[in-house]
């Protein structure tokens, strides 16, 4: 059986991660998603286990010194986490995993498990970042230009990843996101097998 494929997906805050992935999985209701630690409080709807598992910061911590994540960041105050073993199981088992997780966290996942395909979701403008954020209606003022900060302060980081998708509508990133995982599902090297013994192979 093959590995599953460990894809990272990472974005400006406000770049619409959560809403093009949640129909993401609704097309590919087969793939698997990293239900991130964090110790920053639930926002309005968020369920524990289901968005996050919200736990203390000496929760957090804890596991850290255990060894138990993948990566872990501090961003905004806040720790995000992912759990290694989890990852693991899932991939073994030959189902892909999506991990959404910020640049620190995907620069560590990207050193441990080179093998992992990584994507940045951009908005089509800055101006649309900013407007997208306003209209969120989660955050203060500050809260928002700390974030358009370092959005700005991220983008030079976007030229590590291996792919860029454009969140202009959701429906044009989500295609984008599926292709992104067919075409992996189709390299070579996931395929050799199915040729192993022909010609000489």
């Amino acid at each position: 059986m093959n590995k599953g494929t460990l894809v990272v997906v990472s974005g400006f805050s406000g770049a619409g991660k959560g809403t093009v992935l949640s129909q993401v999985f609704q097309r590919r209701p087969d793939l698997y998603f990293s239900v991130s630690f964090t110790t920053r409080a639930p926002r309005a709807g968020e369920q524990d286990g289901v968005d996050y598992h919200f736990i203390t910061r000496e929760a957090f911590e804890e596991r850290i010194h255990r060894g138990e994540f993948l990566e872990y960041a501090e961003y905004v105050g806040n720790y995000y986490g992912t759990s290694l073993k989890v990852i693991q199981e899932k991939l073994d088992q030959g189902i892909d995993v999506i991990l959404e997780i910020e640049i620190q966290g995907a620069a560590k996942v990207r050193e441990k498990m080179p093998e992992a395909v990584s994507l940045f979701l951009v908005p089509p403008s800055f101006e649309e970042l900013s407007r997208r954020l306003h209209s969120r209606g989660t955050d203060s003022e500050e809260t928002i230009q700390q974030r358009l900060a370092t959005a700005r302060r991220e983008v030079k980081e976007i030229v590590n990843y291996d792919y860029i998708v454009v969140n202009d509508t959701v429906d044009q990133a989500v295609g984008e996101i599926l292709a992104i995982l067919i075409a992996e599902g189709c390299r070579k090297e996931r395929r050799l097998d199915l040729i192993e013994g022909v010609n000489g192979l």
